[in-house]
């Protein structure tokens, strides 16, 4: 009963926030060496257990079905990186949903203590229960890739282990150890990876030891895990002190093309 009332309360906001089923923000000019698609962007309610839950969401804004990415953010919850990496895929053809697990504010470390790893994974179904409804028009197809950033990676990789609607997993700087009080040691899946993988990581990363990614290398002989020379944590976040501008660079085309292959190609619609 609760599950119906949220999906009524879901559909009444859609109309109120949007009613030509588009976004909250205007579309976003699109140069040349941007992308290909003009995209709409911004926060959407979602149906995450029995209430609605703002996640950000960014698509092309043209007519048709694409492929669907979602991204996990860092232990920082959904911030302007999770957001620019959203709207990047959309730029390249593809929806993106932001997703911000953490229920609880205030310190990061204690709301992603108190996020369990059932809880995170669950939502992930959730969210893949919407993109599969009625309620959506713009997904080409109901198997989603998964990029994971940080502690999102975690997430990222159990859920491509466990759930068959995820056909390929990405993840930066996620630390595979660490995580032995956790419900769910990612290290143990990785011999389990039924889908193409990309990891991408910094050599010199103080937080993670590059001889655990070796070892993931070994046991998921299928993937591609890459090191970036003198790169740290973080290097992605152009508002990270860790922030790589050269690393970023190759980063973001990387995973751009790492989805664009392993997902299903997008059908659109000309109106003309």
């Amino acid at each position: 009963m609760r599950r119906c009332q949220a999906r009524q309360g879901f559909l009444e906001a859609l109309a109120i926030a949007a009613p030509d089923a588009g976004l909250i923000c205007p579309p976003m000019a699109v140069l040349a060496h941007e992308g290909t698609h003009p995209i709409m962007y911004g926060g959407w309610p979602l149906p995450i257990g029995s209430s609605l839950r703002t996640q950000y969401l960014a698509r092309p804004d043209v007519a048709g079905r694409f492929p669907v990415v979602l991204v996990l953010p860092t232990i920082d919850g959904l911030s302007g990186l999770e957001k620019d990496l959203c709207r990047t895929f959309a730029r390249w053809g593809m929806v993106a949903i932001g997703l911000d697990f953490y229920r609880q504010k205030g310190d990061p470390n204690q709301a992603y203590e108190a996020l369990a790893d059932r809880r995170a994974l669950m939502d992930l179904d959730e969210i893949h229960e919407f993109v599969v409804s009625e309620d959506v028009q713009w997904a080409v197809s109901g198997d989603l890739g998964i990029l994971g950033v940080d502690v999102g990676g975690r997430f990222a990789i159990v859920g491509a282990s466990t759930r068959s609607w995820v056909k390929s997993v990405a993840v930066a700087y996620t630390p595979l150890t660490g995580d032995e009080e956790r419900e769910y040691q990612v290290a143990t899946y990785l011999d389990n990876l039924p889908v193409p993988v990309l990891g991408l990581y910094g050599a010199a990363d103080d937080l993670i030891a590059p001889s655990t990614i070796d070892e993931a290398q070994r046991r998921n002989d299928h993937g591609q895990w890459l090191f970036y020379e003198d790169a740290g944590h973080s290097f992605l976040d152009v508002e990270a002190d860790g922030y790589d501008p050269d690393a970023s660079a190759d980063a973001y085309p990387r995973l751009v093309e790492f989805f664009k292959t392993t997902l299903p190609a997008a059908v659109e619609v000309d109106l003309g």
